[in-house]
């Protein structure tokens, strides 16, 4: 594959990793924001997989509640990095593989639906609820999956050296 079409491989692969966590983790908070109440519980699998609706001030999981702004500018900052952090590849002629570019994409992805709650809400929606883990959502599943990928891919990387 040439340059020119890489990189546009790179971007469509990247912009529709983004958009569809994005859109799954937009439309999954409005499905139960609209039939559950804020704590109520709907159980799918009892005492394994329950949908719980929680209003989260925090970052992942419930830490560091209400601290307002900066879980605005942290996930902006991040969304910076990401994005230069591939832009620099691109401008050095390296090339990135598929799945370090979906990796970012996913990362992307969460915190942009995350920020997109905080923007409107003032706290994410958060309703996966397995009972051993706090509350979560769509888009903390894919930082989270984004970030494991990332982790075990610079383990390999470090172990090669």
């Amino acid at each position: 594959m040439n340059t020119a079409s890489r990189s546009q491989f790179d971007i469509f692969l990247s912009l529709i990793t983004v958009f569809s966590i994005v859109f799954l983790d937009q439309l999954t908070k409005k499905v139960f924001s609209n039939i559950l109440s804020v704590g109520e519980t709907l159980p799918i699998l009892p005492n394994v997989l329950h949908m719980t609706l929680v209003h989260n001030t925090g970052i992942a999981f419930g830490l560091f509640k209400d601290q307002g702004i900066v879980f605005i500018i942290i996930p902006v900052i991040t969304l910076i990095l990401l994005i230069y952090n591939i832009y620099y590849y691109h401008q050095n002629n390296e090339s990135l593989s598929s799945l370090y570019i979906v990796t970012f994409s996913m990362i992307s992805g969460g915190a942009i639906g995350n920020l997109i709650d905080r923007l409107f809400y003032g706290y994410v929606i958060d309703f996966i609820d397995i009972r051993f883990w706090p509350v979560f959502n769509i888009a903390d599943s894919a930082i989270t999956i984004g970030a494991l990928i990332l982790m075990v891919k610079c383990l390999q990387y470090v172990r090669q050296k």
